[in-house]
């Protein structure tokens, strides 16, 4: 029996993190088989590739090389953890995959899709998430939440966010079935339930 593929995806300060790991607790708590991983990162060197693209100093990272790093955590994390996991019918919860390649540094540098779509299927070994959790959240209210901690992305300015964020608006409008638009309130609690109830919906 195959496990299910979870991720999700949004522009900075959307509270991804913080919903993905209450779904991880909610599905666990339901008696699911689940784990819970963050990209880039979740293994030893895709940790260590998180370091060098998030820090403020390695400004001088050029987007080629920005998009070949997280492609490179991505295979790591995916040969390491992710297939395996299906394999053993486990369910996987992923802060983060594809997606954000493609509107971070396609949609948001201005790299090419098609270049990145290329890469992604060879790096991800053609693994597509069953559902994609894109928390939609305006740009600026996102960023205010990051003012204190600012890593070398988040540094970029409201325009490149502007871009991210329409971006992920296009793939959604791409690819309806999968990727579920799911518009972030004030209150946690209520954008958790919408979350819940399209993972009842379409994948369990």
């Amino acid at each position: 029996m195959k496990g299910k593929f979870i991720t999700f995806e949004g522009s900075e300060g959307c509270g991804k993190s913080t919903q993905s790991r209450l779904l991880f607790e909610y599905l666990k708590a339901r008696g699911k088989r689940v784990i819970y991983l963050r990209e880039p990162g979740a293994t030893k060197i895709s940790e260590k590739i998180r370091d060098i693209l998030l820090d403020a100093k390695n400004q001088g990272i050029v987007p080629e090389t920005e998009m070949l790093l997280y492609m490179a955590a991505r295979s790591q994390i995916v040969v390491e953890v992710i297939k395996p996991a299906l394999k053993k019918g486990i369910n996987v919860i992923c802060d983060r995959f594809l997606d954000s390649t493609l509107a971070y540094q396609g949609y948001g540098l201005g790299m090419d899709i098609d270049l990145i779509k290329k890469v992604g299927k060879f790096t991800t070994g053609g693994i597509t998430p069953d559902l994609t959790l894109f928390l939609d959240l305006a740009v600026k209210r996102g960023l205010k939440h990051r003012e204190a901690c600012l890593d070398r992305i988040e540094m970029r300015s409201v325009k490149y966010h502007l871009r991210v964020r329409n971006g992920y608006l296009k793939l959604a409008k791409q690819e309806p079935k999968r990727i579920k638009v799911v518009k972030v309130e004030k209150d946690k609690a209520e954008t958790q339930l919408k979350i819940r109830d399209l993972v009842e919906k379409y994948v369990f």
